[in-house]
């Protein structure tokens, strides 16, 4: 008998091997008709494929999240089928399924133009309503070489070249579409559905290489809903208002320019946030016991090839040539601080020592990576270092997770999860030392009461990290605070400390931000907010506008009085009609926009406009001041 177990740990059995799609039709003919890929020993595969004897087996529909990602691979496959039927010069060349969609790339003479995008979409629609069958078929490197050699696939025969000789070499097949792929795939392009948009066109390199031939990727995105597809494309719409390129110079907090690429030219308002932020981050930091230092920009290359950097960012650094040796403009500060710590001896008893520094970095990033302030070759870090024993671990990685959510729910973000990144292909240190790390970190976690999900491969060369990722109001995601567990730089740099029996002993050096870049996380707020910061941040807080000349003096008493309570003010008793000035003000995200006339000045009172509401409400002035002032201290919304 042929045995297979369901997900229910129910058994059920056959007297011959059978697929995934037959013992589907074999429980119910809607099981069948719902189900699209299977899970076979932990494993994804296509319904079509006969599964192994006792195999554990759980049938995935649309609904579950999974399958997603698959949805948005055969829909790569589909757009590589439209465009093969309906331009003939054009070569296909890789098509993955990515963060909220797809790509495929291709080799065209000709350019695509942004019209052709709805002529693909047409035929990729024909495609799905053929339901053509995804069928697997496993082939001999010669027989695909010669294929794709045949029909003028020139990129798709490199990539085969490539595949080492032990690997199975499987393709699909969609009607007379034949495609390089490890699938699983979906039964039949049906499954796809038209929840899909193909959103714009870009440049690639072939590999990522610039040595190699320019290709043409068009980009789109797929779910598994119209409803999903709709939202997304709702946040896309919403995501251009909110873009702080735009909004960033609107506001007149900040610019750019070629002359100095990936680097910020703050003005005033814009800088006045970013010194709120980094003084508010310092008072968070005193009473836990930081000490604040600050270190060299400019640091010789040989402590970055002590400390492994050199090998692993060499790309990434700004190097300054120079007699008897090269110097490196500083990309990161964790070398600094470990030559602060070994400055004098350390005993147990200085432990923990927790360094901070609002550090100014340099990282030599693409000139195509460059996005904004959020990704730029200048930042600065809400930086900081813990030099702990081993048993201090647990306590400190808890007392930051507990810091982090403060410093979190103060800016508006109550809404964050946890990866844990684990040891990298590239790495420094011994397995053994790694498996120690590695526990600690789960350990120290566990101790937080955090839950975390794996990212596996993503620590850094040194140590496994936490990865805090938070949501916006759009609900995408940002990653921006880390804990890392380092038992290498200490090594690497010989930093100790002297226990309690007078042994030399490293320290454990835990890496940690909370913020990540100043710029990035400006950035990520703007666009949080839509440009109108929290009352605490906002750099001008209060407007008040005249509505005649003869009200001046009230204007000049109420401007004197807002001053001296401390509060953030400009007056604007320019000639302008009043509702020019409050369409002005909230253009500019002023908060509070107070209306000044001649009842006000008789009732000792102001007529207050919050941005973002049509009604007004009059207030005594010493109310006004008491509301705005609770809401400061209270960093409310």
């Amino acid at each position: 008998m042929f045995s297979i177990t369901l997900k229910d740990g129910s058994k059920k059995e056959f007297t011959r091997p059978i697929t995934s799609a037959q013992l589907a039709e074999s429980i119910s003919p809607s099981l069948l008709k719902k189900s699209c890929i299977a899970r076979v020993n932990g494993e994804l595969w296509d319904m079509s494929r006969e599964l192994p004897h006792n195999a554990q087996v759980e049938l995935l529909t649309k609904d579950d999240p999974e399958v997603l990602e698959i949805i948005r691979h055969d829909t790569a496959h589909v757009l590589a089928e439209a465009v093969k039927a309906l331009y003939k010069d054009v070569q296909v060349t890789i098509g993955p399924a990515i963060d909220d969609g797809f790509y495929y790339d291709f080799h065209k003479k000709e350019p695509f133009r942004p019209e052709d995008l709805l002529k693909i979409e047409k035929k990729m629609k024909e495609i799905v309503e053929a339901k053509k069958p995804f069928l697997r078929e496993e082939w001999s490197r010669d027989k695909a070489v010669k294929h794709f050699t045949d029909i003028g696939e020139e990129f798709k025969v490199e990539v085969i070249k490539d595949i080492p000789a032990d690997q199975t070499l499987t393709v699909y097949r969609q009607g007379d579409f034949l495609d390089l792929c490890r699938g699983p795939h979906l039964p039949h392009t049906g499954f796809v559905g038209t929840a899909f948009k193909l959103t714009k066109i870009a440049g690639a390199y072939w590999r990522g290489n610039a040595k190699n031939p320019m290709l043409q990727r068009i980009y789109g995105t797929a779910w598994a809903t119209q409803e999903q597809l709709d939202d997304y494309l709702h946040m896309l719409e919403e995501a251009e208002k909110r873009d702080h390129r735009k909004l960033g110079p609107q506001l007149d907090l900040f610019h750019l320019q070629d002359e100095a690429p990936g680097a910020v030219f703050w003005h005033p308002k814009g800088w006045f946030v970013y010194r709120t932020i980094q003084n508010y981050i310092r008072n968070k930091l005193e009473p836990q016991g930081y000490q604040e230092v600050n270190t060299p920009q400019i640091v010789a290359q040989s402590l970055w090839d002590a400390s492994g950097h050199t090998e692993k960012f060499y790309e990434n650094m700004f190097v300054i040539p120079n007699e008897p040796q090269n110097y490196v403009v500083k990309p990161m500060n964790c070398p600094c601080h470990v030559q602060i710590f070994k400055q004098g001896l350390k005993s147990y008893k200085d432990l923990p020592l927790r360094m901070a520094e609002f550090g100014s970095c340099h990282r030599n990033e693409p000139t195509g990576a460059l996005h904004g302030i959020m990704r730029v070759r200048a930042f600065t870090q809400d930086d900081a270092h813990i030099f702990c024993t081993e048993e201090q671990i647990n306590s400190e990685v808890k007392k930051f997770c507990g810091l982090l959510k403060e410093v979190y729910h103060d800016f508006g973000f109550d809404d964050f999860y946890v990866k844990f990144s684990d040891r990298p292909e590239k790495r420094a240190g011994s397995d053994a030392t790694w498996d120690k790390a590695e526990q600690a970190l789960k350990d120290a976690t566990h101790a937080a009461g955090l839950d975390f999900t794996l990212n596996q491969g993503e620590g850094a060369f040194y140590g496994p990290k936490l990865e805090f990722v938070l949501r916006d109001s759009l609900k995408r995601e940002w990653q921006c605070g880390t804990i890392q567990v380092d038992f290498v730089l200490p090594e690497r740099l010989d930093a100790h400390y002297v226990d309690h029996n007078g042994d030399k002993v490293r320290p454990v050096m835990l890496h940690r931000a909370i913020l990540g870049s100043f710029e990035r996380f400006i950035g990520i707020l703007i666009e949080h907010y839509a440009g109108k910061l929290p009352l605490w941040l906002a750099p001008t807080q209060v407007a008040i506008c005249n509505v005649n000349e003869e009200v001046l003096p009230y204007v000049d008493a109420v401007h004197k009085e807002l001053e001296k309570s401390g509060l953030r003010v400009m007056k604007d008793i320019s000639s302008k009609t009043i509702s020019y000035k409050v369409r002005d003000h909230s253009t500019h995200k002023i908060p509070y926009i107070l209306v000044i006339g001649k009842n006000e000045m008789q009732d000792k009172t102001v007529t207050v406009r919050t941005l973002g509401e049509q009604k007004t409400d009059v207030l005594a002035l010493d109310e006004f001041i008491q509301k705005i002032q609770k809401q400061i201290l209270a960093k409310a919304y």
